[in-house]
């Protein structure tokens, strides 16, 4: 069992507040990172984590890393969660598409968050709209929220987008953020440990 003394304690250290549900309200997550060998330890002492957060205190500046899934949880804050939630979604969507899956609008591995997510760091704007993506976002939010479904122009339309814009943009975001094998097994046996816990 996890002993999450550890998380308390550097959060109460590095934050401005003085008790903890205070203290909470003041970080937000930074950036994410993916050790896909689940080779990584959080900061409260759990192994074998495979989303590396950062998460920065805006009031003072200071950041704490690696924090996993489960110390994000323990904040107890919705805005924490949901941004984990994203982040750990562009990474599900860009190994979809690498593993060559069919990827729909509509397949599970969009949400509405994660479009607006995509369309705060621009990933629609691109040569062909002339870097002007809130049309093509507009758009593919509208088909999100269709009932039913969509016209064959308009299927061609999102995969278009979805091609053109999302994948590149995730390709370029994440290709940095997917840690190399820490521990320099050789490449023609090192595989990701699928039955380590996915955090």
């Amino acid at each position: 069992m996890t002993d999450y003394s550890q998380l308390f304690n550097e959060v109460m250290q590095n934050s401005t507040a003085k008790n903890w549900d205070k203290a909470v309200g003041e970080w937000v997550i930074l950036d994410c990172i993916e050790d896909p060998y689940c080779s990584s330890q959080c900061i409260c002492g759990k192994e074998n984590i495979k989303y590396l957060f950062t998460i920065e205190n805006f009031t003072n500046g200071k950041r704490l890393f690696p924090i996993g899934s489960s110390c994000i949880r323990k904040f107890e804050k919705e805005n924490l969660m949901e941004d984990a939630n994203v982040l750990q979604a562009e990474f599900d969507l860009l190994h979809a598409v690498q593993d060559n899956k069919f990827i729909t609008l509509k397949g599970g591995l969009f949400s509405r968050k994660l479009l607006a997510q995509l369309h705060k760091e621009g990933a629609f704007n691109t040569s062909y709209n002339n870097y002007n993506g809130d049309e093509d976002y507009d758009f593919i939010l509208r088909m999100f929220n269709k009932r039913n479904d969509c016209t064959l122009r308009q299927s061609k339309k999102i995969n278009a987008i979805i091609v053109k814009s999302i994948i590149p943009h995730l390709d370029s975001k994440l290709e940095s953020k997917i840690l190399a094998n820490k521990t320099e097994q050789d490449p023609t046996t090192a595989t990701p440990d699928k039955d380590k816990e996915q955090e």
